[in-house]
Parts: structure tokens; sequence; C-alpha cells
């Protein structure tokens, strides 16, 4: 029986199906994880795993498994279901397995970052400590943890310091400690000029908290670990191909850039993995061929308005089985835009033609 704590290291490599393969049990006892365990679905978000859910969604979750009331509202009592059904399982663990936020190499020290006290329990309760933690979380000196660790938290929750930040130099006494350090690609994606600045995130979600399309799709739908606009250029160097769809969905609007605490040019990359995709020959057909085809309707600026203008009384007249089906992906998860009464370009064309702005300029 193994207990693991939040982390997104393990989650890349699947440990939890390769351990259960191997007969190991493995019970995660951070809350949105266990949640998404027993949900059997992937975190949706780097810091909260299961924030897509109500508290309606996880009181069914849990009147499943752990045979609470169902019709439970109270996240507090919600949380308490939780505790009480995971604490035996830590008391009688046989291993415990943490992430490591960051690595110290003046004093050999990693160091745990968590809000629920979980990873402490983990690493202390049972006599084997495993920690699984990326190469890339090394930070040079003592002195220049501080600054990573406020940086962590003040972008991931806003707040000064996360509830436990826990040092690990070694393990306990009459314990064992083992610490993986996982490369899993790292190495290659530090060789790629345009990419290898991806390798300085320190996983605070800050870019998906503020990206639109993350907003409004969630992190299930991105298909892979890490969602958002990090992961939209992080998986790709795991898989292009199994990837190939995720650096487009994205706006280019570099919201997600502007707010990174690490400068990492998020949307640049993003753009970036565009080219490297259409020339690897990863871009579905489909998705090929409307761009083709995009390309060629919005270089002839006449033809491009007269479709936006089809598109307008398409939206306003057509019967619903026709804009929602299986050639509108899309429309499978939300609406169609409404349709307007007058685009932008008429209105200026009416409001702002240069006669009309000459005349008013002589007014004034």
């Amino acid at each position: 029986n193994l207990i693991k704590s939040k982390s997104m290291v393990t989650e890349e490599c699947d440990m939890r199906p390769y351990l259960a393969k191997q007969g190991v049990t493995v019970t995660e006892t951070d809350l949105g994880e266990r949640i998404q365990q027993l949900d059997d679905q992937l975190p949706s978000h780097i810091v909260v795993p299961a924030v897509h859910k109500l508290t309606s969604d996880v009181a069914k979750i849990f009147a499943k498994d752990y045979h609470t009331d169902p019709d439970i509202r109270d996240p507090h009592l919600l949380a308490e279901a939780q505790r009480q059904a995971a604490r035996p399982v830590i008391l009688h663990a046989d291993a415990g397995m943490t992430g490591g936020n960051f690595v110290v190499a003046e004093t050999g020290t990693f160091v745990v970052c968590t809000n629920e006290g979980n990873a402490d329990l983990s690493a202390t309760v049972p006599n084997l400590h495993i920690a699984t933690i990326g190469i890339e979380r090394l930070v040079p000196r003592m002195a220049d943890l501080g600054i990573f660790i406020r940086l962590l938290s003040r972008s991931a929750l806003g707040s000064p310091i996360t509830q436990y930040t826990t040092h690990f130099r070694g393990p306990q006494k009459g314990g064992e400690m083992h610490v993986v350090l996982v490369d899993n690609g790292r190495s290659a994606r530090l060789g790629m000029e345009d990419f290898w600045t991806s390798l300085k995130c320190i996983r605070c979600g800050a870019c998906m908290n503020t990206c639109p399309v993350y907003r409004r799709s969630g992190g299930l739908s991105y298909g892979a670990v890490y969602s958002g606009p990090i992961g939209a250029i992080i998986d790709p160097t795991f898989n292009e191909r199994k990837y190939s769809t995720l650096p487009y969905a994205s706006t280019l609007n570099g919201s997600c850039t502007n707010v990174c605490p690490v400068k990492i040019n998020i949307h640049e990359q993003l753009y970036k993995w565009r080219r490297v995709l259409v020339q690897h020959h990863e871009m579905p057909f489909v998705k090929r061929e409307i761009m083709h085809m995009a390309g060629k309707l919005m270089g002839q600026p006449k033809m491009y308005r007269a479709a936006i203008k089809m598109t307008e009384v398409s939206l306003a007249s057509m019967p619903r089985f026709v804009l929602y089906n299986w050639l509108n992906p899309w429309g499978k998860h939300r609406e169609n835009p409404h349709p307007v009464k007058q685009t932008f370009h008429d209105w200026y064309k009416k409001n702002r033609a240069p006669g009309q702005t000459d005349a008013a300029e002589t007014a004034k």
C-alpha cells in the first residue's frame, strides 16, 4: 500500500497505472487528486486538480466510494469525509511518495510546498519515502530558494507563502529515502533553441488562470496531464503527433506571457510550435485543408466580408440541427455566438467614412 501526495511528474510518467500493474495500491492523499482518482480522470489544473467540479459532483463521487450522503453540499463536510477515509490508509501505508518543487544544489535539500499537509504525512508516517523530482527543479543556493518559494505561492494562490513548505535533507531515523530525478525528455528539450525556456516553469498555473481558451474549455479538453498554455508548449515535446492540435488552442493574445513569473515567452512558443508541426507534417489533414482555405479567404477582403455576412445570416436563420452536428465539434460543448445586427466594418463605413470624418472636424 503506497500513499502519494500531489505530483505532476508522477502523473506525467503514468506512475499510478504502472504501480497498479505491479500489484501496488496507490492512494492519493491530496483532496483534489483523490477526487480525480476516484472519478478516473486526469487533473484539470496544475494547482487545483478538481477545479472543474461542483460540490454536488464531489458528493456523488464520495457517496459511491465512501457511502456518504449524496446530497451533501457543504465543502467542509466533504473534506471531512475524505479526511476520515484517508487517515486509516495513511497510518497503515507501507511507503509514501511525494514530488518536489525545488532542489537546492548547495545543500542537497529538496522542498515540497503544499496547503493541506498531506505531503508531510506521506513522507513521515511510512518508513519508506520516495521522492520523484524533475531535473529542471534545481536552484543553485539556499539564498535563491526564497525567491522561488514566494514566486510560486503568489502566482498560484495570491498568498505570501504556502501553508506547508517542508525541507527534506535525508531519511527520518530508522527509515529510508529514495530520490528519483526524472528526465523524461527534459534533456532533449534543453537542446531545443526555441523551446528550452519552458523548463523554467515552476508549475504555478498563472498562465492557465488568465488564458481565455483554458477558462472556457477546461483542462480535461486538452487530453494531457499538462493543460493550458504551458501544456500546449510542453506536451508536444513528449509526443508531437499525439498533441499536434494543442498549440492551436490559443488566440496568441500574450496574456499567458504577461503573467508568467519566470518570463517564459509562451505565446511566441505556441506560434513557433505551429510552424514546427507544419514542417514535420504533423498537422491533421482536415485542419491543414481548413487553414489553407482560410488563408485564401482572408487574403481577399471582399470575399471575407461577404463570408462574414453569410455566416451571420446562417446563424440567425438555419435550424439548430444544421448548426449543431459532427461537422461542428465546438457545438458539442458550447453554443455558437449570437448573430450581430451590424459588423464593425459596416459600422465604421457608416460612421467613420473619410467624408464624414472631414465634415465632423470642420464642424468642430
